[in-house]
């Protein structure tokens, strides 16, 4: 579908006049937006080319936030959460490594910057550097003895002292030892800190839905954060390529023994949605000094490897207990500038919602079974594609009803793309259009010239747009055909919000009786209104930090449950106008 050439001068006068791209933006939108690098690796293309980063870090330096991930071949760096800055550096030297730093570890110690990656061998060196905000590194020590996979430094600055823990692996417990800080070398004396235990804990067992039995769990992606003289040990289970990869996290009051099960966990936890799976991270502080987690995104659709990276707002509460909310953690979320009042547990969710879910869609062109469809069912795994990356390639959605637009995010899929490994200079250029009727189209984001790489990228109208149907134009694609997992819209429909949910009731074995007490059946009465539901969870009620996001149905079966302890749950209804008041809480025995 083409466009009449005189209209887009005065449509884009409109748009200049009335809409601010980034222009004080004040949220965000999961999977993050940065130019993820392609894998390095012919092995695991066989079913296509892809992006691909996993094992995040993100560390506060000199109130910069510092992003290192899985074989990226450098690093962004960002002073507000939102505008991510690549800086290019190879810290493998060796022509033997295909890759670059694999789960790498990151840490501040007194007034530098260090990074080592993951390795079984002892030939990696440990970098340092006071400025990394541009490529100024050194070699702090040529190598680490001791060798470690899935490495994680902490460093206590009440102490001085410096501990690496690490681990990956379905039979062995995660590791820990102190570092002499002068010598940079493990001292010497090796301690198991955990293992997991997927007969108690059910989020651990391995599987999509915990209950593949044909491969143990694994344990891996160490992270400690320290929080009134108390470690906070977290770790990733049961497996990188599943929605419910998750962090755990075990407490001490010593940073090497003494560690014991955080009641309330899983800590990190999504396994539904458009971005599922919340595993494999680290906890850090915005220069307000409000805690964020970083973590693993899967999409394991052309490989098991194929991640993307989010972000969660966390803290501890005021007995201690370390929660993350991803509740609606992949629809606009307040960036930290703007979250210094608000309540980390409950008020960071901008509040507009999807409203184009499973809506009506059109499409220039359809490449085999990849149909259009599949850009709306907030499934990150199926994607449209057209039949080629042309310019004037097209997608359109249809809201339904004329919307108030706050904003919008493009989740691009890889469709027959060429690269392998980190690619620089390269962009994507597309312009949305507007419409009440699908006749008359104005503009409302022209990105024709931009020139960064923006695989997610994430607008926030600074002035609200009203229309009912959205068409996205493509204009340039860094490689392969036009291609879209996600073309989502945010904001707030004309209708009528769900009422409150009817007969919710969890269905669980008694502690009386044999059975399966992991796994927890739930059921409802489906609401005509709504889209989907969000059911939260905790082991009180006044801590109820996890939650599960369905869409379509009236049941979910959870198996991330602990076998012995009793759980508390209720469940709002939600679609494109707004949220239902939440049910009474239940309990669980």
């Amino acid at each position: 579908m083409k466009f009449k050439t005189q209209n887009i001068v005065v449509l884009l006068l409109v748009f200049v006049l009335s809409h601010t791209i980034n222009g004080q933006q004040k949220t965000y939108c999961n999977p993050i937006n940065i130019d993820y690098g392609y894998t390095p690796f012919e092995r695991f293309s066989t079913q296509g080319k892809h992006r691909a980063t996993a094992d995040p870090v993100i560390v506060n330096f000199k109130d910069k936030l510092f992003l290192f991930s899985t074989n990226q071949e450098g690093y962004w760096w960002s002073d507000n959460m939102l505008d991510w800055k690549f800086v290019y550096r190879k810290f493998l030297l060796d022509d033997k490594y295909t890759h670059d730093l694999n789960a790498p570890a990151v840490w501040k110690m007194k007034d530098a910057l260090y990074v080592y990656g993951s390795t079984w061998e002892s030939d990696f060196p440990i970098w340092k550097s006071t400025n990394p905000t541009q490529d100024e590194w050194e070699i702090a020590v040529d190598t680490l003895k001791v060798g470690a996979w899935d490495p994680a430094f902490h460093y206590d600055e009440d102490t001085n002292d410096l501990y690496l823990y690490w681990g990956s692996s379905n039979v062995w417990p995660l590791l820990g030892t102190k570092i002499n800080t002068k010598t940079m070398q493990s001292e010497g004396y090796t301690k198991p800190i955990l293992k997991l235990f997927p007969e108690d804990h059910g989020w651990e067992r391995f599987g999509e839905y915990n209950d593949n039995v044909f491969l143990q769990p694994f344990v891996e992606g160490a992270w400690v954060t320290k929080h009134n003289n108390k470690y906070y040990m977290q770790y990733g289970a049961p497996g990188t390529e599943f929605s419910g990869y998750a962090d755990g996290v075990y407490v001490s009051q010593k940073p090497l023994d003494g560690y014991h099960y955080q009641a309330h966990n899983p800590f990190s936890y999504k396994p539904g949605g458009f971005a599922r799976g919340a595993g494999h991270g680290a906890t850090f502080q915005d220069k307000h000094q409000n805690y964020w987690h970083v973590s693993t995104i899967f999409i394991s659709t052309k490989n098991n490897f194929e991640r993307r990276l989010g972000i969660w707002p966390s803290g501890f509460d005021k007995d201690d207990v370390m929660f993350c909310n991803t509740a609606y953690g992949d629809y606009p979320t307040y960036l930290p500038d703007y979250a210094v009042d608000k309540d980390f547990t409950k008020d960071m969710f901008a509040g507009w919602m999807l409203l184009n879910y499973q809506k009506p869609v059109q499409a220039s062109s359809t490449l085999g079974g990849y149909n259009p469809n599949f850009a709306v069912d907030e499934d990150i795994k199926t994607y449209w594609s057209a039949t080629s990356g042309n310019k004037g390639e097209w997608f359109q959605t249809d809201l339904g009803a004329v919307s108030t637009i706050n904003a919008i995010q493009i989740n691009y899929a890889d469709q027959n793309v060429e690269f392998l490994g980190k690619t620089l200079g390269k962009s994507h250029q597309y312009i949305i259009y507007g419409s009440n009727d699908g006749k008359k189209w104005t503009v409302v984001v022209d990105k024709s010239k931009n020139t960064t790489d923006v695989p997610h990228d994430y607008i926030e109208l600074q002035t609200p747009a009203k229309a009912r149907f959205l068409k996205l134009e493509n204009i340039k694609m860094p490689t392969g055909k036009f291609a879209l997992s996600g073309f989502r819209v945010f904001g707030k429909g004309p209708g009528e919000k769900p009422s409150k949910v009817k007969n919710f009731i969890a269905l669980r074995s008694s502690p009386e009786k044999y059975g399966e007490r992991r796994s927890i059946w739930f059921k409802w009465q489906q609401n005509q209104l709504a889209d989907g539901y969000v059911i939260y969870w905790g082991k009180s009620p006044d801590k109820m930090y996890g939650s599960m996001m369905v869409y379509g149905k009236n049941e979910y079966y959870f198996t991330g449950a602990d076998r012995t302890d009793a759980y508390y749950f209720q469940i709002e209804a939600f679609n494109a106008n707004g949220m239902s008041e939440r049910t009474e809480i239940i309990k669980s025995e």
